[in-house]
């Protein structure tokens, strides 16, 4: 029974990121289903060592504490999103589960591990081969033509390719780069910068501002770490910012995104809707500083005028407040404010760190590439200052929590008796 339990969760651990591609409801089944084979495994062994871990003790009280924020009890001022707001909360622990599955179950065996690898490169390759092609000819294999400002959508309808090639490139990239350039001869060493180079190359051409800036931090992160990678990362920061001065004659509407709409958001970011978001997700923290609103607050309280006041700027949205609202604050720490008040901030923060300090234990003596990749792309996945998507929102809360699960599995293990 054991190992039915154990293939069947690997088997849905490698469907995941395909299913994350094209598929997000089937990928909401293959991680519940994960879970339950972990938890079956969990209850029959009477093996519940895996709740040990500082990490998953950090990660199960921030959980706790967004539940206990978002169940309706309107006279505490509890739960106003309302009994939506509490399913959410509830579900946001499978994401959890299944961090324990893949490090204490499914990844156990390196060569479980080295499969997932391949299915995570073979997703990476896609969403690069697809984004060549929808550059080279106008549109993707479906037939799907770029998006309005421009942007390369790779094999999807919008545009997307960005954020989970960024995410996913580290633990396929980084590895071979840092085996080519630790080589004797020119050839292998070229073929390192090249690949490193390929990888800026596509990410500039997809024209997606905070994808872009993450991967150069990313890259920032694996040069620290691994000393022979540095002059690659440092040859490939100046191609990248040599080929966005170039998009105005290769690629134009890259361009114009990358550089003309950045400087001018920037030079009025108040004014733009992702200052004055974060402005009401500010009033919203400010006026439930204990215990938010809840998982979904911020979609369900955006548009109402008690939270509508001056941005950072002084000034009251042109529009009166209720356009420019989205279904989340595109920040992960303002939705944290939200959705649990400043407990629910700290007790993320403290959440990311402990994921941080999981994944990284140890790399600054014994850098291994792949750890290092797998680190670098958690650590742009939990950089505070960034716009980002939903943090539990599919399809990016699961490739965050896949690619996390596979860092927790690589990492060392403890002794008996030691906490992992």
């Amino acid at each position: 029974m054991s190992r039915l339990l154990d293939r069947t969760a690997l088997v849905c651990v490698l469907l995941t990121p395909l299913m994350l591609l094209h598929a997000h409801a089937i990928a909401e089944v293959t991680i519940g289903l994960t879970d339950a084979c972990f938890l079956a495994r969990s209850w029959r062994t009477h093996d519940w060592s895996w709740l040990r871990p500082i990490w998953m003790r950090l990660s199960l009280l921030w959980w706790a504490w967004l539940v206990l924020c978002s169940i309706p009890i309107p006279a505490l001022s509890l739960g106003e999103a309302g009994w939506g707001g509490l399913v959410q909360a509830l579900a946001i622990l499978r994401f959890v589960v299944l961090l324990a599955a893949m490090r204490h179950m499914v990844l156990r065996d390196p060569a479980a591990r080295r499969w997932l690898g391949w299915v995570i490169a073979v997703s990476a390759a896609w969403i690069a081969a697809q984004s060549l092609l929808q550059y080279a000819t106008g549109h993707n294999l479906f037939g799907n033509p770029r998006g309005g400002d421009g942007e390369l959508t790779g094999p999807f309808r919008k545009p997307r390719a960005g954020p989970p090639l960024s995410r996913i490139l580290f633990p396929v990239v980084i590895p071979p780069v840092a085996a080519l350039l630790a080589r004797r001869g020119i050839v292998a060493k070229a073929g390192g910068f090249l690949l490193l180079l390929g990888t800026i190359v596509v990410m500039v051409l997809i024209g997606q501002r905070m994808p872009l800036m993450l991967t150069g931090l990313g890259l920032v992160v694996c040069g620290l770490l691994l000393r022979r990678l540095r002059p690659a990362v440092l040859a490939a920061g100046i191609a990248g910012l040599v080929l966005v001065g170039a998009t105005v004659v290769v690629s134009p509407p890259t361009y114009h995104r990358l550089v003309l709409k950045f400087t001018t958001q920037m030079d009025h970011f108040p004014s733009t809707q992702y200052g004055e978001l974060y402005a009401r997700a500010w009033q919203i923290g400010l006026q439930h500083p204990l215990t938010g609103r809840g998982v979904d607050g911020f979609r369900t309280g955006c548009e109402l005028p008690r939270y509508f006041a001056p941005n950072f700027n002084g000034r009251l949205p042109d529009d009166g407040g209720a356009a420019i609202c989205t279904t989340h604050p595109h920040n992960f720490y303002a939705e944290a404010l939200d959705a649990g008040g400043f407990p629910g901030l700290v007790l993320f923060s403290a959440a990311a760190l402990g994921w941080l300090a999981a994944v990284g234990q140890g790399l600054v003596r014994h850098p291994d590439p792949l750890r290092v990749g797998l680190f670098a792309s958690l650590f742009i996945q939990v950089w505070p200052l960034a716009s980002t998507s939903a943090f539990i929102s599919m399809p990016m809360g699961g490739w965050m929590f896949l690619l996390l699960g596979w860092g927790l599995a690589e990492a060392p293990r403890p002794a008996a008796g030691g906490r992992s």
